[in-house]
């Protein structure tokens, strides 16, 4: 009797373990017809050049651009300005998350050839994600392989979707959100009123692209790139509470808005950590800079670009003895060349 108890204990643990293979399966599986939708594309990362850093504080980290484009038609992969440039920085051990936006108008130097001197976002538009990945890891000594490009139009549904985020809207600001809700009524077909009165509240995926987008109050494009974090992060931390079924609507509404070179492999080894995701800050670069019309463009420039590199690395590696690449301090002697006499 003992024995048979035993057999049918061992059998009805066996159908348990099966059982959840099966799930498992159909979880994955199910995952893997989702994210088909994305539009995932490696042929370019032939072409992305990696520094040979030394640096063994970088080891346990991954890096990800994460590019945000205004693109009418969906149009993602080139021939369109990355107006967000956020780098993600995930600490593998700690599952600690930093941001950095890389203003928009930061005065670079572009490797497509010409090897000519441009804003930041320029690269994304001339060479698609290769050239701004190797924009980016020749101008601050970093090893970005990997990005993800999305429409403005999907951060707005997305918004929606999860109920809304809450943003302390200034006075200042008011007018400027409503002002652009107007713009993207036109542009998105529809009908969303303004916004009654500044103070903290619970905005829609309208109102929250138009805070976005802001530019214009004290601040300009530095406080335009504060805001984008803003509402990253608030996306981020509702959409960790948020139930499957509106997690589902979220990914069937984003993913075929999104193009990046993470496969579906990759994609689900990030995503089966993401309740553990924490983001613990953010900040814009470069740190010290002064922004002014250069041959008839306003840019921004790094005030010391092999200072600011030094402090970047810090602020997402904690690495305090940072030693920047002889092109960096190539680059930094030229932009200090241009800052001194202007």
């Amino acid at each position: 009797m003992a024995k048979k108890k035993k057999r049918r204990f061992k059998a009805k643990v066996i159908l348990v373990f099966d059982l959840i293979l099966i799930l498992l399966a159909v979880g994955i599986g199910y995952y893997f017809v989702m994210a088909s939708k994305m539009q995932v594309d490696k042929s370019g990362d032939s072409s992305l050049v990696m520094n040979d850093l030394d640096s063994k504080d970088m080891k346990g980290y991954r890096n990800i651009a994460i590019f945000g484009v205004d693109s009418r038609d969906n149009s993602l992969k080139s021939s369109t300005h990355s107006d967000t440039i956020v780098i993600v920085s995930i600490n593998n051990k700690t599952k600690d998350v930093k941001l950095a936006s890389i203003y928009r108008d930061t005065y670079s130097l572009i490797p497509n050839g010409d090897n000519k001197f441009d804003k930041i976002n320029a690269a994304y538009f001339k060479g698609g994600y290769p050239l701004a990945l190797n924009t980016i890891n020749m101008n601050f000594d970093l090893d970005v392989k990997e990005f993800v490009t999305v429409n403005f139009d999907a951060v707005c549904k997305v918004i929606d979707l999860l109920g809304g985020i809450s943003l302390d809207i200034t006075p200042e600001e008011l007018k400027y959100v409503n002002g652009y809700t107007k713009e993207l009524n036109k542009i998105n077909k529809t009908n969303v009123g303004k916004l009654k009165a500044a103070g903290t509240q619970v905005v829609n995926g309208t109102h929250a692209t138009a805070y976005a987008r802001i530019r214009y109050t004290k601040g300009d494009d530095f406080k335009r790139a504060e805001r984008q974090r803003i509402v990253i992060q608030k996306i981020f931390e509702k959409a960790k509470k948020a139930d499957l079924k509106t997690l589902n609507s979220i990914l069937n509404e984003i993913l075929p808005k999104i193009y990046t070179n993470i496969d579906s492999v990759e994609m689900l080894s990030l995503a089966k950590d993401i309740m553990s995701y924490n983001i613990v800050d953010q900040t814009g670069f470069p740190y010290e800079k002064r922004a002014f019309t250069y041959h008839r463009v306003s840019y921004v420039f790094p005030v010391d670009l092999t200072a600011n590199v030094i402090k970047l690395h810090e602020y997402l590696f904690g690495t305090t003895d940072y030693a920047p690449t002889d092109k960096v301090k190539e680059i930094s002697a030229k932009l200090k060349e241009i800052t001194d006499n202007n």
